[in-house]
């Protein structure tokens, strides 16, 4: 019999395999969808508030250049902007613009209706308790990496 952990290695496994939840709800408006990388990023920005370069590399341990690439084309699509810092400094920032945010929220709630058509049948307190775990999970991968990522 597998031990626990090696049960949850499997569960990791196949939940990475189903990471794109936009597969789930085909109700979603064609042409809707962010690519992973940049709705990973604009909820960075989101969350934290403005950010550089450098704070990017440091919150996702990605190379500058990949960050110049991809800050490029979310700033291409309108849907980020360079400012200069709000609090003084030398390097100039990124935050998102309206259209940004409102592709975000878009996104985020394409996310929110493909997982409440995942666990319709699911109790509200087992959902719950799921999100729970969720977070404790992330919490401590995010203890060990030393990049937590921002929460309310």
């Amino acid at each position: 019999m597998a031990s626990p952990t090696h049960q949850v290695a499997l569960e990791f496994l196949v939940f990475a395999r189903h990471r794109d939840l936009s597969q789930v709800d085909n109700r979603r408006p064609e042409g809707s969808q962010l690519e992973r990388s940049a709705y990973i990023l604009l909820s960075r920005v989101d969350a934290e508030g403005p950010m550089s370069i450098g704070q990017l590399s440091d919150a996702f341990d990605l190379d500058v250049s990949t960050l110049n690439r991809q800050t490029a084309a979310l700033t291409g699509a309108g849907l980020l902007e360079r400012i200069p810092d709000p609090d003084g400094g030398i390097a100039r920032k990124f935050r998102l613009t309206d259209e940004g945010r409102r592709r975000l929220g878009e996104e985020r709630e394409a996310h929110v209706r493909a997982l409440d058509l995942v666990m319709a049948d699911w109790p509200e307190e087992d959902i719950a308790s799921f999100a729970g775990f969720l977070r404790r999970f992330n919490l401590g991968i995010e203890r060990l990496d030393g990049r937590p990522w921002p929460r309310d």
